[in-house]
C-alpha cells in the first residue's frame, strides 16, 4: 500500500497547510523526500482552494479571488535529481474523495480572468457535474453523461532562479505592451496572496513578491492542461534545483481539448498516485527544453464524431495569417451554433465543449493564408442522435435549469 505523504483537509483553508503552495520559486523548501523507485500518494485541494461551492448561484465564480490560485501539492524532492537530469513521473492512478463526488466548471467574468471566447460570454457562470463512478453528468446540462479522463490540470519541477528571472522579465515585457488590457495579458507576480509552504517571515515575503504565478505552462511543465495525462501515462520533467521540487494539483475530472471555459475542466479535489525515477542528465541526451511525456492507455472511446472546421477568419470577417488560435476559436463558436438547434442555450453547448472529453486538432498549417483547426465532438455523450440528417435538427432539449449566471457587480 502506498503511502499518503501529503494530505489535505476540505474544511481547513489551504493557506493552513505548509504542503501546499501557489507560487513558483526555488527556494521552497521540499515538504517531503522519496527515491528513485518510490511510490507514494498525493492529495490535492480544487485549484481554488475551496472557493467555489456545490450550488445553483455563479456568485463565487464571479467573487473569485484568482490571484491565490493554483494551490499545489509539494514541492516534492527526489534524491540524487541534480539540473539537468529528466524527472521520469508515472501517473499511476488518480481519483475523487469519497466524501466530495462532485466539480464544477466555470466561464470567468471578463473583469476577472475571461477565458478562450470571453467576447462572446463575458459573464460569470457556473456549471455543477456529478460522478457517479467513472461518469458524469450535470444538473445544468441535461442530456449528457460521459466518462471522465481523470488527470492534473498542474504538474512540474521547482524553477531555478536563473529561469525564474527569465519568466519574469519576459512576462512583465509583455504586459508593459498593453498594460491596461482587461483581462490581462499575463499574470505577473502577487506576494499578497502568496502561500510559500513551508517558508516563514521575511524570507517568505521576499521570495512571494517575485515568486512566478502558477496560472500558464512554462518550460518546466506547470498550467499545461492536457487531458491525456491519466492514469498510466509517463511524464519527463527538466530539472532546474537539487531535489527537483515536482508539486502537482488542479485536478480535473473530465476536460475538452484546450480547456476553452479558462475554469474549463470539471474541476475537483482529489488525490493522485505518482512513481518517480530518474535520467542523469537526460536534459542533454535528448535535447529536451519543455517536458515530453506518454499518453495514457486507458480513456473513454468513442468511434463517432461531428467535426467541426474553423479557419483564420475572425468573427468580424477579417482576414489573419496562418491564425490557429483564431480558427480554433471559429470551430467551437461553429459548434455551440450547431448545438443550440438541438434545444441547448449557448452556455450550454459551451460548458459540453470544456468538460467533454472533445478533440480539438491543427488540421493545417501551410495554406496560405488560412491555417485550419478542428473541433470534434463525439456523438456518444448525448442520449439523442445529434448527427446532421434531411429531417433537419429535432429540438430534444427543454426544461430544467440552465447555467447560472451571475450578473457583474457595479
Amino acid at each position: 500500500m502506498a503511502e499518503t505523504i501529503i494530505k489535505i483537509d476540505l474544511n481547513k483553508s489551504a493557506y493552513e497547510n505548509d504542503k501546499v503552495h501557489n507560487r513558483w520559486h526555488p527556494d521552497i523548501p521540499l515538504v517531503a523526500t522519496v527515491k528513485p523507485g518510490d511510490d507514494f500518494i498525493v492529495e490535492c485541494y480544487d485549484w481554488t482552494g475551496g472557493q467555489i461551492k456545490n450550488n445553483d448561484s455563479a456568485d463565487d465564480v464571479r467573487d473569485v479571488d484568482l490571484s491565490q490560485v493554483h494551490f499545489l501539492s509539494g514541492p516534492i524532492g527526489v534524491e540524487g535529481a541534480e539540473p539537468g537530469d529528466l524527472l521520469e513521473v508515472d501517473i499511476l492512478d488518480i481519483g475523487t474523495f469519497e466524501e466530495s463526488q462532485w466539480g464544477f466548471n466555470g466561464f470567468f467574468s471578463k473583469q476577472n480572468g475571461g477565458g478562450f471566447l470571453t467576447e462572446h460570454f463575458p459573464e460569470a457562470q457556473k456549471s455543477i457535474w456529478d460522478f457517479n463512478g467513472m461518469f458524469t453528468k450535470s444538473r445544468h446540462i441535461p442530456n449528457v453523461e460521459f466518462a471522465g479522463l481523470i488527470h492534473p490540470g498542474l504538474i512540474g519541477c521547482l524553477p531555478s532562479k536563473e529561469l525564474l528571472d527569465t519568466w519574469n522579465k519576459r512576462e512583465a515585457g509583455l504586459v508593459a505592451t498593453d498594460p491596461d488590457r482587461v483581462p490581462e495579458l499575463a499574470t505577473l507576480p502577487n506576494g499578497e496572496t502568496a502561500h510559500m509552504g513551508q517558508m516563514r517571515g521575511d524570507a517568505a515575503k521576499a521570495a512571494g513578491a517575485e515568486a512566478a504565478r502558477t496560472v500558464p505552462p512554462r518550460e518546466h511543465g506547470g498550467n499545461c492542461d492536457i487531458k491525456d495525462l491519466s492514469r498510466g501515462s509517463k511524464v519527463y520533467f527538466p530539472v532546474y534545483v537539487d531535489g527537483a521540487g515536482l508539486s502537482v494539483g488542479d485536478l480535473h475530472f473530465s476536460q475538452g481539448d484546450g480547456e476553452i471555459t479558462f475554469c474549463g475542466a470539471i474541476e475537483m479535489a482529489g488525490w493522485i498516485h505518482l512513481r518517480v525515477n530518474l535520467i542523469k542528465d537526460g536534459v542533454r541526451k535528448y535535447g529536451i527544453k519543455n517536458p515530453v511525456f506518454k499518453p495514457s492507455p486507458i480513456k473513454p472511446r468513442y468511434d463517432d464524431y461531428v467535426i467541426f472546421e474553423g479557419i483564420s477568419v475572425d468573427e468580424e470577417g477579417g482576414q489573419h495569417y496562418l491564425d490557429v488560435h483564431v480558427a480554433y476559436r471559429q470551430a467551437c463558436l461553429n459548434a455551440i451554433e450547431y448545438m443550440t438547434k438541438f434545444g441547448y442555450s449557448k452556455a450550454q453547448a459551451y460548458a459540453i465543449l470544456g468538460c467533454a472529453p472533445v478533440e480539438g486538432h491543427i488540421s493545417g498549417v501551410v495554406d496560405i493564408p488560412n491555417a485550419c483547426a478542428t473541433l470534434w465532438l463525439p456523438t456518444g455523450i448525448f442520449d439523442f442522435d445529434i448527427n446532421p440528417s434531411a429531417d433537419g435538427p429535432q429540438k430534444k432539449v427543454s426544461g430544467g435549469m440552465d447555467v447560472p449566471l451571475s450578473k457583474d457587480k457595479e
